[in-house]
């Protein structure tokens, strides 16, 4: 299958609040974006991690 779930690491705090899935075909580098943070209470960078 090309489609794949993946995790959402905020960059600023290291939380792993968010899951997603993603296309490995379309998009084969790492998946980021911008989220909401309820601990920081504001929109922050997301990255995708293993």
């Amino acid at each position: 299958m090309a489609r794949e779930i993946v995790t959402l690491q905020c960059t600023e705090t290291g939380e792993r609040t968010y899951s997603t899935t993603k296309n490995k075909t379309n998009t084969p580098g790492r998946l980021e974006k911008k989220k909401f943070n309820p601990k920081v209470r504001r929109h922050t960078l997301y990255r995708e991690t293993k």
